[in-house]
């Protein structure tokens, strides 16, 4: 194991211990609502085992670099949880490409109970996780697919949002989720200013203006529709 590795995991052998303490009530909820999102006490817990489970889990399968339990609540959880206020994602069928860790699908499952949640990750060790943390935090509505997006067969899904938060390849991804939206269905992408202004002027798509995700210098929240025929 490398320096960079060994330290990692000594700061999150630390953070485990002390999750409850470096992330009280107050701070969550504060967090929070700065991305727009209002959290019961029940969804604080669920937040507080999910970054248990994700802090411990990362100490042998690469899922995040960020291991502050204050950085993960902001960046992970608040960007992902800031799409379901910014574009009234209420209820319907969420397919998250990519999802890695689970951010935003199960980040939105927590505050959005009424979502159907469709996890599409190709790695074998970040489904397994997947599929703990909805064991874990007793998450109904969640699917895992392990497979890689472009493989799934015609009709696998049918989403009423496709969201993507780290994904490469967007012109791909795009020509893909033309296929499964449902007709009034919209992509919502977490990107960069200037991937957004680039994914913009792609002309098979109504796109919404660049939405600033609280908190960042940098990254803007970015949805669209296909055109109606």
């Amino acid at each position: 194991m490398n320096g960079s590795s060994s330290q990692r995991d000594n700061r999150t052998k630390s953070y485990l211990t002390k999750s409850k303490s470096i992330l009280p009530d107050g701070l969550v909820r504060a967090t929070l609502e700065s991305y727009q999102v209002v959290v019961s006490d029940a969804q604080i817990e669920a937040i507080r085992k999910y970054m248990n489970l994700l802090l411990l889990w990362n100490q042998k399968v690469s899922l995040t670099s960020i291991v502050d339990p204050r950085e993960i609540l902001d960046r992970h959880f608040g960007e992902s949880m800031f799409a379901a206020a910014r574009f009234s994602i209420l209820k319907g069928r969420l397919a998250d490409v990519g999802s890695g860790a689970g951010f935003p699908g199960l980040a939105l499952k927590i505050i959005r109970p009424e979502l159907h949640i469709t996890l599409i990750e190709a790695n074998a060790k970040k489904s397994a996780f997947l599929a703990e943390v909805v064991r874990d935090l007793g998450l109904n509505g969640v699917e895992v697919l392990r497979a890689r997006y472009e493989d799934l067969p015609a009709g696998a899904i049918q989403a009423d949002f496709i969201a993507a938060r780290a994904v490469g390849g967007l012109q791909q991804l795009l020509e893909w989720a033309r296929g499964f939206l449902s007709p009034a269905g919209r992509v919502v992408l977490w990107l960069g200013a200037q991937d957004a202004e680039n994914v913009s002027r792609i002309e098979e798509w109504n796109w919404t203006a660049p939405v600033p995700i609280p908190r960042s210098r940098r990254r803007v929240l970015l949805a669209g529709q296909k055109p109606v025929p």
